[in-house]
């Protein structure tokens, strides 16, 4: 599983006065702010990777998963995590999520935003011009019998787009990295701001 990471860690020395006067409320300052930023860099990464990859936007939020800040529980002896991660799994994705329309050279997809002509792969089924289909799901195919005469003989097209890969680079981990580098220690110093406000939780 692949993820984008970002940890409180740095900000322990950064603000070590004010959390000091927070004592045991640190962690809870600490983690709000985290979630607080990191969901706001969450939007921004599902808005890139869109765009990266080509894929509908509802694809993304379901590939990406969040695993949120938590702060220290002493009393019930949890340590806590003061991190924010945006993690996603996934293999070469199938032409099948890239928009495909059939040509009589082939499909035409849309990965990464850009549409091609993969030559030979189909999505339907008998003679042009009377073809069925889509067949099989809709997935697209390429005819792999001996001089592409028709045996029966198909393997699935792919694309070549992994989402683990993209989201480590380009605009989408810049995205990221952008959002909780610039709003990160003011979402913190609210945070502390809040919590030294409160006679208690």
């Amino acid at each position: 599983m692949t993820g984008l990471t970002f940890s409180g860690d740095g900000l322990l020395q950064r603000f070590s006065n004010q959390l000091g006067e927070l004592g045991a409320r640190a962690p809870i300052a600490l983690a709000r702010a985290l979630n607080h930023t990191g969901t706001k860099a969450r939007a921004q990464v599902i808005r890139a990777l869109t765009q990266q990859t080509g894929l509908k936007r509802s694809t993304i939020v379901r590939a990406v998963r969040v695993n949120k800040a938590t702060a220290t529980a002493e009393q019930f002896g949890y340590a806590g995590s003061l991190t924010y991660t945006l993690t996603t799994q996934g293999g070469d994705i199938s032409l099948k999520f890239f928009s495909p329309k059939e040509t009589r050279a082939g499909v035409s997809a849309a990965p990464r935003g850009r549409r091609q002509l993969f030559a030979g792969t189909f999505t339907k089924g008998g003679r042009f011009l009377n073809r069925k289909g889509p067949v099989m799901g809709g997935h697209v195919f390429t005819n792999v019998s001996p001089n592409h005469v028709w045996c029966g003989k198909a393997l699935p097209q792919n694309s070549g787009v992994y989402i683990p890969d993209e989201m480590l680079q380009g605009a989408t981990a810049a995205a990221f990295d952008k959002v909780m580098v610039d709003e990160l220690e003011a979402r913190v110093s609210h945070e502390i701001g809040f919590l030294m406000g409160m006679p208690g939780l």
